[in-house]
């Protein structure tokens, strides 16, 4: 029997990232919930994205810190111009990217902006890099840059899906429906689960196990006045489901 098995688990990702990890969660025993609290739209203007990628070849890395922003980069590249060095911040991205036909030639060993930001300073120094990114999102990159010729390119915005304010009302009705354990993948993610909630006029109940991705999330947890019960020892999705099944066999 797996330490996962009857455990009811909230996933929070956006519809088209959840799956694999639901799926996986299943093979474990476990019951996936798949309530986005987090959908991607698109930046208020796509123009500088837009001229970024009409001038590609002409900058020197292309900085990567999401999947999502690979897909809007894959959605509006000309596949003519190619990136001279591509670095992302963690596998999945990397994965992302490697799906296109593009090489990753540079990954930092921790999958954190702090990391990333590391990685990349030696590489900085007068040198046009394009960040493509969320609108709103850390400012860990930029500050870490100072050498470079850095473009910040918005790709994409973060926003609580409407559709998912019913169904959290419905989950949420009865102390015998709660979640087990809610799966919380990014500091924006933890941030727009406690904007549902309050869009639904509830409360997130205590007695519920948070699974953070990683310290940034945690971080934006403890932020929002509620402590995570569990942390994964890297920022993956495997890792994750680790933490979530090692917590679930010590209780």
């Amino acid at each position: 029997m797996s330490s996962l098995d009857g455990k009811r688990i909230l996933i929070t990702r956006t519809r088209r990232q959840s799956s694999v990890l639901a799926g996986q969660l299943a093979a474990l025993g476990a019951t996936p919930i798949a309530i986005p609290a987090i959908e991607i739209a698109p930046p208020a203007s796509y123009i500088t994205l837009d001229r970024s990628l009409a001038a590609l070849d002409t900058f020197d890395w292309l900085l990567f810190t999401s999947a999502n922003a690979v897909d809007v980069f894959a959605a509006r590249r000309n596949p003519s111009l190619l990136p001279k060095q591509i670095a992302a911040i963690g596998p999945a991205t990397a994965k992302a990217i490697e799906a296109l036909g593009l090489r990753v030639d540079l990954l930092p060993p921790r999958y954190v902006a702090e990391s990333f930001a590391e990685a990349l300073a030696p590489h900085a120094a007068g040198k046009r890099m394009l960040l493509i990114r969320a609108e709103e999102a850390r400012d860990v990159l930029p500050e870490a840059l100072t050498g470079a010729h850095l473009t910040i390119a918005p790709a994409y915005r973060n926003q609580v899906p409407a559709s998912s304010i019913p169904a959290v009302r419905d989950l949420f009705s009865a102390p015998e429906l709660y979640p087990d354990a809610i799966t919380l993948t990014s500091a924006s993610t933890a941030r727009s689960l406690i904007a549902l909630l309050e869009t639904a006029n509830l409360a997130l109940p205590r007695t519920i196990a948070l699974a953070s991705i990683g310290p940034v999330t945690t971080a934006a947890i403890r932020e929002l006045g509620y402590s995570p019960t569990i942390e994964a020892e890297e920022a993956t999705i495997p890792a994750l489901i680790e933490a979530i099944r090692q917590h679930f066999a010590s209780t």
